[in-house]
């Protein structure tokens, strides 16, 4: 079978999707959601729809003795801690942070701000959802009579005792000021403080400079997965 790299069109087959194990998975494990990329039949490529994959990256990070208190918060910006009120914003700063990138392809919600208004009401509805670790961002440099919101995180509390990242998200106009990179280290002090010791995420390998922020930070990638999107062609 041939070796997927970066992302591919295929035809459709009869899977919806599925997520495939790296060279470096942990022992052949699988999204329960689709097969192992080596065991897809060759078959598989006829149908009448056209998938893409893309190549995700699931990355880990060991919390015991790490200290995020170290980094202080760029200036002219401030967090604002979850509450409900704040579930608009949170979602109009995904939408425009992430609509106009490739994650818009991968996950289609953040194409709409409808979509993100759905996919925020789904998190913050969890019960596995976790307020510490659920920070948005506002620029104050422009005057305190104009708020403008650039920055979003958000954190559950899985059943494996591990911390999710949910859609780390900066507005292109605050990006490249460190702003991301507090907010990460604020909703991982968020996991820290429930007492979990292992956090994880998941990211596009096409998004090469959130990938090597991560790595910076002390995430190691421990699973090559693909998303399937289907396209439509006319």
């Amino acid at each position: 079978m041939q070796r997927i790299t970066g992302y591919q069109k295929v035809d459709r087959g009869t899977s919806r999707g599925y997520t495939a194990r790296g060279e470096d998975a942990h022992r052949g494990e699988v999204d329960p959601a689709g097969v192992d990329a080596e065991r897809v039949p060759s078959s598989f490529v006829a149908a009448a729809m056209a998938l893409t994959y893309f190549k995700r990256f699931r990355m880990e990070m060991d919390l015991t003795r790490r200290d995020f208190s170290t980094l202080a918060i760029p200036e002219d910006y401030r967090l604002l801690a979850w509450e409900p009120g704040l579930l608009e914003p949170h979602a109009d700063v995904k939408h425009q942070a992430f609509r106009f990138e490739v994650d818009a392809n991968v996950f289609p919600c953040f194409a709409e701000r409808e979509g993100c208004l759905r996919l925020m009401g789904e998190i913050c509805n969890k019960d596995t959802f976790l307020p510490e670790s659920t920070w948005l961002a506002m620029y104050a440099g422009a005057g305190r009579h104009k708020r403008e919101f650039c920055g979003t995180v958000s954190g559950l509390c899985e059943v494996t005792g591990y911390g999710a990242i949910q859609n780390l998200g900066i507005t292109p106009l605050h990006r490249g000021r460190g702003l991301g990179r507090y907010m990460m280290y604020r909703a991982l002090a968020g996991f820290q403080s429930v007492g979990l010791r292992r956090a994880y995420l998941e990211v596009t390998a096409q998004n090469e400079g959130a990938v090597q922020m991560y790595r910076q930070m002390g995430f190691r990638r421990v699973r090559t997965l693909y998303k399937a999107v289907e396209v439509a062609y006319s």
